[in-house]
């Protein structure tokens, strides 16, 4: 019995996984900034919003891991742990690699009153961007999961 529900337990874990970090990506943080009037509370927002994704990303990628390690005769096996690393190393990179440093700048910015000096916006646009593309990158990959995940 326990084996029936593995391979739908699988499913659920990547159904979550990816639609929670598409609906926080693309949905809920374009909306924070279109919607509030104040920059730096979107910003808040939207970290606090990420920082869940990124604890979700950990266990969801995790449980995922050890699931699929254990499906031995899946045919698509190795192809879904490929996927499933790039995206936890996506996170690793996105969220406990460049985000501290784009806390670390907003928390100087907040101290001078909220204002960033051009060096300090001219960094933390790169490592938005950099953030960005790491994002995108994991995104992508999410979809060859779920396609992959029958």
């Amino acid at each position: 019995m326990l084996a029936a529900l593995i391979p739908r337990l699988r499913v659920l874990l990547v159904t979550f996984w990816v639609g929670s970090a598409w609906t926080i990506g693309y949905v809920v943080a374009p909306l924070l900034f279109a919607t509030l009037t104040d920059r730096a509370q979107a910003g808040t927002l939207a970290g606090l919003f990420f920082k869940a994704e990124a604890w979700i990303s950990l266990i969801c990628g995790a449980s995922l891991l050890a699931i699929i390690w254990t499906q031995r005769v899946h045919s698509t096996r190795i192809l879904q742990i490929k996927l499933v690393s790039g995206m936890l190393l996506c996170t690793v990179l996105g969220y406990f690699g460049l985000q501290p440093y784009m806390a670390e700048l907003r928390a100087i910015a907040a101290q001078s009153g909220g204002i960033m000096n051009d060096a300090m916006r001219s960094r933390f646009g790169m490592l938005h961007g950099a953030a960005s593309v790491i994002y995108l990158i994991q995104s992508v990959l999410a979809v060859g999961l779920v396609l992959k995940s029958k």
